[in-house]
């Protein structure tokens, strides 16, 4: 199938914006490349140091031919979705000596969880975490012992923040390897009816535990369509993964599988074979526009507007929203998942899962099918299901038609011709709106202003009963360079039921939303951001706003020359304690949103 010309139009766009990033990322990888094999290079003190910590790998290691592999991992026992990493490193270990390699853990990266910080100061910390994230993947990789590397990553910032760090070496071929989803909890339905009964005062503090606790049972990832597991959905979209790894939950034999042929697909792939793959060059531009349209085709989380630029930037490209709104246009919505539906991730995977929409896609030319991924086969592998026959790992053709159409659909049945995500610009600035989720009659919201600070202040204001009634609720001061931009996923439930109290309700703000975020319309990641002299900063108690989704626009119905002319809101201090003034060097190199809010690429001038 053709490409649809405005996809191809995008791609082009791209590649020739991001030409002489592009151009110079490849020179230094092809440098890289040309140092050859470091390790029989290093000085045998130093190789000694670097195979104390291994017995019966040490002699296969010092004859310097077999690749040896690096274990990036984000494992720890107090998140769900790392948790299942536990025991991979030691079964890793021994599935690279099977394929005539060997394995080492080359260092851990921090992994935390936003489901835990959300509402609290450490999730000011969250957003940082990515390039936090990215600084250690360097450092483990910095030892120039390895000849290729898997990744052990799966949530919000981890995934991209292992990439971030990981393209920088990207001579390497590297794998990235998914831990999978937790098996099914109560319905994500019942759950928000229980968050939003307990907003209103009608559920106690003890029935909302239970309600949580049956929702988050166990290892694995969250079952709702948040950020993390569109991570997972991307990664199949930019060949990154084993085909169809990303849903196939832990503890089964064909997560085991999948595990393995991860790690024993990278010496095939390595700089010593025909095959050589490295992941620098499996990143192109066409890869991450694949990454934006199956988010798109999803429904996937917004939080991706961000990570996706900072992820491209680490590899010479530079990707804008106005590329996401152009493919929005043309991308169909393909699926229903909670947040989006009443649907989870293993329903989705149950009902064809990412295979099916990457298929479809491919069958509509609306995606790159001509990528080089980590795969044997190709892209079209990705569009394959894998299964279990016997102890072998295999892959099977999917139907023509879906398992559910109320979760998954055809190109030519789609949910939406569009994929649900607009740019909004104005007098405010520039911000985004995940539509996909919102009724189009929520589309557009103009009302009264109530101007707030801190997501605290919106709840309390909630619980005194000031927001009955047509408003937008505006939340600023909480950008990168003013509090690191900390999710206010919080205000969810006040917003939702002031909505189902019939009340016209929108809100805007310079932070970030959950990627588990939905009926509500929100234009978010607003720039510039408030603390930084962006607009916002100018709202007041009372002032009009009015949020367009079908014109792309977002105002202040302000006259022009008493707008001009207003003065800003003093922005407030920023606050120490739960480690946030550390991170103070980063609030103040972070740029905007729409670049990736990264205070690392910024320093190094990615």
């Amino acid at each position: 199938m053709t490409l649809h010309p405005i996809i191809a139009a995008v791609t082009d766009r791209i590649i020739e914006r991001s030409r002489p990033g592009r151009t110079a990322y490849l020179d230094l990888i092809e440098r890289e490349r040309a140092s050859g094999f470091d390790r029989p290079k290093l000085g045998c003190a130093n190789l000694a140091h670097a195979y104390a910590g291994t017995d019966e790998q040490r002699d296969r290691m010092k004859d310097g031919r077999a690749m040896n592999i690096g274990i990036v991992t984000a494992y720890n026992d107090m998140l769900s979705a790392h948790a299942t990493y536990y025991r991979y490193p030691e079964q890793m270990k021994v599935w690279a000596l099977e394929a005539g390699a060997t394995a080492q853990v080359a260092g851990g990266v921090p992994a935390m969880c936003d489901g835990v910080t959300q509402g609290y100061q450490g999730m000011e910390l969250s957003l940082f975490s990515r390039d936090t994230i990215a600084l250690a993947t360097a450092i483990a990789l910095s030892h120039r012992t390895f000849e290729g590397a898997a990744l052990l990553g799966i949530c919000d910032k981890i995934v991209p923040g292992l990439l971030m760090g990981a393209l920088r070496f990207g001579h390497l071929p590297m794998v990235m390897v998914p831990g999978g989803p937790m098996r099914t909890g109560i319905p994500n339905k019942e759950k928000a009816a229980v968050r939003e009964r307990y907003a209103e005062g009608k559920a106690t503090r003890e029935e909302l535990l239970d309600s949580e606790i049956a929702a988050y049972h166990g290892k694995g990832t969250c079952t709702f369509y948040g950020t993390a597991n569109s991570n997972q959905m991307m990664m199949e979209a930019m060949g990154l993964h084993i085909p169809g790894a990303a849903f196939a939950n832990p503890g089964t034999k064909l997560r085991q599988e999948l595990t393995r042929a991860a790690v024993q697909r990278l010496p095939q792939i390595g700089w010593g074979t025909d095959d050589y793959r490295p992941i620098g060059h499996c990143v192109d531009e066409r890869a991450i526009v694949n990454a934006a349209i199956a988010l798109l085709a999803t429904g996937g989380s917004t939080n991706h507007l961000i990570h996706l630029p900072a992820i491209a930037r680490s590899a010479g490209i530079v990707i804008d929203w106005e590329d996401f709104d152009r493919l929005s246009k043309v991308v169909p919505l393909l699926t229903r998942v909670y947040p989006n539906g009443s649907a989870d991730v293993n329903a989705f995977e149950d009902a064809g899962g990412p295979p099916f929409v990457l298929r479809e896609l491919s069958r509509g030319g609306l995606i790159h099918d001509d990528i080089l991924t980590i795969a044997e086969g190709g892209f079209a592998q990705y569009g394959r299901k894998p299964d279990i026959e016997g102890d072998a790992l295999v892959w099977r053709d999917l139907p023509a038609e879906p398992g559910d159409d109320g979760i998954v659909r055809t190109v030519e049945n789609p949910f939406s011709p569009e994929g649900g995500f607009r740019i909004l610009q104005g007098n405010l600035g520039r911000a985004c709106i995940k539509t996909s989720a919102v009724d189009p009659d929520r589309w557009v919201i103009e009302a009264p202003a109530r101007v707030f600070s801190t997501q605290q202040d919106v709840q309390d204001a909630f619980k005194a009963g000031e927001l009955d009634r047509d408003v937008v609720v505006v939340v600023r001061f909480q950008g990168p360079q003013a509090n690191g931009m900390p999710e206010l996923h919080k205000l969810t439930p006040p917003l939702g039921v002031l909505q189902n109290r019939g009340f016209r309700v929108a809100l805007v703000t310079d932070g970030r939303m959950s990627g588990a975020s939905g009926k509500v319309p929100a234009a978010i990641h607003l720039s510039p951001e408030g603390f930084a002299g962006g607009a916002v900063a100018k709202l007041r108690d009372g002032d009009v706003v009015r949020l367009d989704a079908e014109a792309g626009t977002l105002e202040a119905l302000v006259d022009a020359a008493e707008w001009e002319a207003r003065p800003y809101a003093q922005t407030p201090p920023m606050a120490d304690g739960t480690g946030r003034e550390l991170f103070r060097m980063m609030n103040q190199a972070a740029d905007e949103a729409e670049r990736g809010a990264s205070a690392m690429l910024a320093a190094a001038g990615l």
